[in-house]
């Protein structure tokens, strides 16, 4: 059970309310800041043996890892598709992040799984360019995020907006090989199963790849899936050829010989994205126009639930081939 002080920095600045999510050592609350009632998402985290501090420039002690590469991925000009740190508090058993809390919003997960299990390609675009941008943004600023998914993008339902949350699986980004992968399994490169070492970025983006082919398919792909891109063929009916091209170059085998972060927005797939303040949710599949406007919200509780999720330490491989299964993502 998680004990509050109510002497602590941060709650004597903030309402503390309803928990809106848990998982692992960490826990989400919804609250306000007493300055001008600002809506803002509090996460508490209890620290372990395994809980990693650093050093980054402007702050004398070390940080605990999560806050330390939260505040390097907002260091510059405003990034909107970056989630905001607003405030945060370091304990010698625990550390609390304040953090900003768009709403009405819910994580890509539950917007396919509202949208009818996938999406069509300039609902895709929109996404992607925005995630895209979030990630490339956070290597420039040295961060590796290693964890981008489904359940760490929210989406506004009512402006589009996509943000990039959750930088609890990430780590400084470098030129040497990381040995060990903290995020998410589904998303890891083939390099990690077949070789057991990494780059940062071409790792970044093979996971925007897995995540661009689940938005539009609904599923994981698996090696028949891959060997159809390679050869030029569509992996599902209907995609354009340019956005099975850019599927194939961000998640070719060699990671030498994918697009690098920078050169994403560049492809011809993007050339026709619509400015992302358009209601462009508006021309999804009729099946899902049903919904309506009066479609409940999902609920913040259950989007908050990512956010505080335990990152799992994915086993290296035995030197063999990596295979890709199908699986479903729903």
């Amino acid at each position: 059970m998680v004990m509050v002080s109510v002497n602590d920095y941060i709650f004597s600045r903030y309402t503390v309310g309803d928990q809106l999510g848990k998982g692992g050592s960490g826990v989400v609350y919804e609250g306000r800041r007493l300055d001008d009632d600002l809506k803002v998402a509090l996460k508490y985290v209890t620290k372990t043996e395994n809980t990693e501090c650093i050093f980054i420039p402007d702050h004398p002690n070390p940080l605990p890892k999560e806050i330390a590469l939260t505040i390097l991925a907002n260091k510059g000009p405003s990034v909107p598709e970056i989630i905001r740190l607003l405030d945060w508090t370091d304990h010698p058993d625990h550390f609390v992040m304040v953090l900003e809390c768009p709403s009405p919003c819910e994580n890509l997960h539950q917007f396919i799984r509202r949208h009818g299990g996938s999406l069509d390609e300039e609902t895709t675009r929109q996404i992607m360019r925005q995630a895209a941008h979030a990630a490339n943004m956070c290597c420039l600023r040295r961060v590796l995020h290693r964890d981008v998914k489904l359940q760490n993008l929210l989406i506004n339902r009512e402006t589009s907006e996509v943000k990039l949350i959750d930088f609890g699986c990430g780590d400084i980004l470098r030129r040497t090989p990381y040995r060990s992968y903290s995020g998410t399994a589904a998303y890891s490169p083939p390099e990690y199963h077949s070789r057991g070492k990494y780059y940062g970025g071409p790792a970044t983006v093979w996971s925007l790849g897995i995540l661009m082919f689940t938005l539009l398919c609904g599923r994981f792909p698996c090696d028949y899936d891959l060997f159809l891109l390679e050869y030029k063929q569509r992996s599902k009916p209907g995609l354009s050829k340019e956005c099975c091209d850019l599927l194939r170059r961000l998640l070719h085998e060699k990671p030498s010989r994918r697009l690098g972060l920078g050169q994403i927005m560049s492809h011809n797939w993007f050339k026709r994205c619509k400015d992302p303040s358009q209601n462009w949710h508006q021309r999804l599949p009729q099946s899902t126009a049903t919904l309506g406007s009066n479609f409940p919200l999902i609920p913040i509780s259950s989007v908050m639930a990512s956010w505080s999720h335990k990152c799992q330490l994915v086993p290296p491989p035995h030197k063999k081939k990596f295979l890709l299964q199908p699986k479903k993502v729903l």
